[in-house]
């Protein structure tokens, strides 16, 4: 659905709004049913997916499979299994004073919610929290962002196909031109992936509102080689890590403290992971059809920017460092001397760049990443369990992993989101359940209310023994 008029918004908002409650009220059954197609769609429409992906940055097919189409379903199966028990709600435990009353907790619908996506996973980032909330039984806007377009009309043709528009629609358009005129309409949840600056403008419409807020974001998430780590399994999970979607995820190591002795080591044994994954020459890695290209030239331009200040303030190329702008290829690249003044270490990079940081102490390394804006992921490689224990313990960040990498999102019985400037909120699973649902607490009180016994007047002989033994109850307790 291409929206070019706020009035055509103004109207679909408002058909979402007498729809609101019919949607809220359908059974299990009805939503399972809603999901099930939706799955069979995506499964039926996959060569389409392919297609456009690779449309929009010429993603490798079997990337596509793992990044984009295997999450989404696994996101549907766990919650066609699980959603009969989650819309239970959940029973409460007894208070002291309420010995006649029970308590339940029902997840009901928060109404109409708005998705806005990201380009770099651009159909997992928006079926996944799309699931969720029509699991939730919400009405739903979801805009794709439009750095992907043909992903964003794949997105809009399979969404209209399974659902009328009055309970989920797809609007396409420029984040600047439809984002803003969204933002403006007061949702009853907002759900945002993608940039704090962007993050910052979301909380804003949300704080307006008095609407709920997810932020998915980013930052530089750091990784920290441990003394004594087996350097060949470290260096080939992380230039996967780093290289995966040309380095454009989130959760990718943005830069890596390494031990100061060994980061020669380090760099051989880098290399030689990226070349078994990519090729063994520059050129070959750039003929490689399972590595993706760059969103757009501006990005490239900018990474090859990020770069080449590196090098000119110190840093050495190890290798990499070849850009193509015109078919928006970065290389995978590694940098070593790397310095916490460069500019390759003030934004998140969003590329197959890998800064290196050389540390003498873990302390340093710890009071690097305390310093700076909390990061969506944390990594840690090597043995030293003790270690390991000591930075997690030291730092916080949305999620970590010790020993691998990324992959710590694709179980859907954890949270996966931010904190701080990486995020607010979480989703997957049950979590995104929640997220998209209202927690409304329900009691039911007997014919007899205990509360009742502590009315005015005040300081009754009743009373005052109730109020006595309440107070002992309590001391016994402490």
């Amino acid at each position: 659905m291409i929206i070019s008029e706020k009035q055509q918004l103004i109207e679909l908002f408002e058909r979402q709004g007498e729809a609101r409650w019919r949607v809220a009220a359908t059974t299990p059954d009805e939503r399972v049913a809603k999901l099930k197609r939706l799955r069979a769609a995506i499964l039926s429409r996959q060569e389409e997916l392919y297609a456009a992906v690779a449309g929009d940055f010429r993603k490798p097919r079997t990337e596509t499979w793992l990044t984009e189409i295997f999450p989404s379903i696994e996101e549907i199966d766990v919650t066609l299994r699980r959603l009969r028990r989650w819309m239970r709600g959940a029973r409460a435990g007894g208070a002291l004073i309420l010995p006649f009353a029970s308590t339940k907790v029902r997840y009901e619908p928060k109404g109409r919610v708005l998705i806005m996506s990201p380009w770099n996973y651009p159909f997992q980032l928006l079926i996944a929290p799309l699931v969720s909330a029509v699991a939730a039984g919400n009405c739903v806007i979801a805009k794709p962002s439009s750095k992907t377009p043909k992903t964003a009309a794949f997105l809009a043709e399979l969404i209209a196909e399974v659902f009328p528009f009055e309970e989920v629609a797809v609007v396409e358009g420029k984040g600047s031109v439809v984002g803003d005129l969204l933002l403006e309409l007061p949702f009853d949840h907002l759900f945002f992936t993608g940039s704090p600056n962007v993050g910052a403008k979301v909380g804003e419409a949300a704080a307006r509102a008095h609407s709920g807020l997810t932020l998915e974001l980013g930052g530089k998430s750091p990784t920290i080689l441990l003394q004594g780590a087996n350097l060949n399994q470290a260096a080939r999970r992380i230039a996967w890590g780093k290289c995966l979607n040309a380095g454009q995820t989130c959760v990718a190591p943005d830069y890596l403290f390494c031990p100061r002795e060994i980061v020669g080591d380090f760099a051989i044994a880098m290399r030689a992971a990226v070349e078994e994954l990519y090729g063994h020459t520059e050129e070959t890695r750039e003929a490689s059809p399972d590595f993706p290209r760059i969103v757009d030239s501006i990005a490239c331009v900018r990474l090859r920017l990020l770069v080449s200040d590196a090098m000119e303030k110190g840093a050495t190329l190890e290798f990499g460092g070849r850009f193509d702008v015109q078919h928006r290829y970065a290389a995978p690249t590694l940098l070593t001397g790397v310095k916490p003044d460069m500019a390759i270490m003030r934004d998140e990079i969003f590329g197959p760049i890998l800064p290196v940081l050389a540390y003498d102490t873990l302390d340093e390394a710890i009071e690097f990443i305390r310093a700076r804006p909390k990061p969506l992921a944390l990594y840690v490689f090597g043995s030293d369990t003790q270690s390991a224990e000591r930075i997690l313990a030291s730092t916080t960040s949305g999620s970590a992993a010790i020993n691998d990498l990324v992959v710590q999102i694709e179980n859907l019985n954890a949270p996966f989101g931010g904190v701080g400037m990486s995020g607010t909120g979480s989703y997957h699973g049950f979590y995104g359940f929640k997220t998209f649902s209202h927690e409304r607490t329900v009691l039911r009180q007997g014919p007899v209310s205990a509360a009742e016994w502590f009315y005015p007047p005040y300081a009754r002989r009743a009373q005052n023994r109730l109020l006595t033994a309440l107070k002992w109850v309590l001391r016994l307790n402490r």
